[in-house]
């Protein structure tokens, strides 16, 4: 399937964080440990927003393999940013094309996506039919993850993130078990508004892809003591990845199954429980 990263904290040049780590997304673009599959070359896309812009991100996708993206490379290396987004994309069954790259946009919001739809083409219809016929025209391409979405922006995401997405993932349940699909959902999911990152792990059979955050910044500075480029960063600086960016002891955590992350958390919990809002 695929590989994402989503960055939040600190505004720090792309390239720190997509290039320099040991398994970085553009490693893990060919060599990735956890995914489906180990190589991810059908299309990436970065997404990101700038401190003193209109609130609406940036998008950089191509149809190309991150890994020798020379464009991406250039890019990453003069851009600096708050929050962005970085997604790998091994399709699954989808065109290998522009629009199919990850992330996408709508507005103020950003959203990527590893997983699936089972089935998708025999659910397609309804699940498009659900999508406010006002937004209908701005789904550019064929995927199930555009559509999941757009959904999920129907479905009150301006309003309440999490609640959007649980009534996205119980619409998608209940129109695949209609179709006959027992287990319809895998999705790893990051979306953000530019001013916070929320990251759902959900799937219907209850076990899904990867998916890992990083451990709070003062933490990690006990750690690991040696690395002074952590004094540079603030105590609200995360990650989650799909995959560890490395093997540095207490630094990455699995997100467990059903739940969600959201990003600046608060003081007492990282992450809280998620299930699929059937109708």
């Amino acid at each position: 399937m695929c590989r994402w990263l989503a960055y939040s904290g600190t505004p720090m040049l792309l390239d720190t964080v997509l290039y320099r780590p040991e398994h970085s997304l553009i490693n893990q673009s060919l060599h990735a440990r956890m995914g489906v599959e180990s190589t991810n070359g059908d299309g990436f896309g970065i997404g990101w927003y700038s401190t003193d812009g209109d609130g609406t991100p940036a998008v950089f996708r191509d149809v190309a393999p991150a890994w020798n993206n020379r464009n991406l490379r250039e890019l990453s290396a003069h851009v600096r940013s708050p929050l962005f987004f970085a997604h790998v994309r091994a399709s699954t069954g989808s065109a290998v094309q522009q629009t199919n790259c990850h992330p996408f946009r709508h507005g103020r919001w950003l959203w990527m996506h590893n997983g699936a739809i089972a089935e998708f083409p025999r659910l397609q219809r309804d699940l498009c039919m659900a999508v406010d016929p006002a937004l209908f025209p701005f789904i550019e391409g064929s995927t199930d993850s555009e559509v999941m979405f757009y959904l999920a922006v129907t479905l009150g995401l301006d309003q309440d993130v999490p609640g959007a997405v649980a009534r996205m993932a119980g619409l998608v349940e209940h129109v695949g078990k209609g179709h006959g699909v027992p287990d319809p959902l895998q999705m790893t999911v990051a979306v953000s508004d530019g001013e916070r990152v929320w990251a759902f792990r959900y799937s219907s059979q209850g076990r899904s892809r990867s998916l890992f955050y990083s451990s709070r910044a003062e933490a990690v500075r006990r750690l690991h003591p040696e690395l002074d480029y952590l004094s540079e960063i603030s105590d609200e600086t995360r990650m989650v990845v799909s995959e560890p960016l490395g093997d540095l002891p207490g630094v990455w955590n699995e997100l467990p199954e059903s739940s969600y992350a959201a990003i600046p958390s608060g003081p007492d919990t990282d992450y809280f429980p998620f299930s699929a809002d059937i109708p």
